[in-house]
């Protein structure tokens, strides 16, 4: 799966990480929800970390579809509200 962060890149992600990877976004929802300011941001930074130290980064040269675009560090509770589906940022 390629996941890219908006401002960074992207990254090619095993899916042996994908159940770790919902796990964190399960967190970021559950935040979102709640309104939870301080949880959200706590929960976006680990998401992206792991989504960083999980995955491979591409070449910015190489341009290859993302499989799906995760917001970058600074997005708003409110907007990441927006972009939330019932199964969190990442679907599965």
């Amino acid at each position: 799966m390629i996941m890219r962060i908006l401002g960074e890149g992207q990254y090619g992600i095993a899916d042996e990480h994908l159940d770790r990877l919902n796990e964190l976004d399960s967190a970021l929802q559950s935040a979102a929800d709640a309104g939870d300011e301080a949880t959200f941001t706590t929960a976006l930074s680990a998401l992206l970390d792991a989504v960083r130290s999980l995955g491979t980064p591409l070449p910015d040269e190489e341009i290859t579809p993302s499989d799906l675009v995760l917001p970058d560090e600074d997005t708003s509770l409110t907007h990441v509200r927006e972009l939330l589906s019932d199964e969190g940022l990442i679907p599965g």
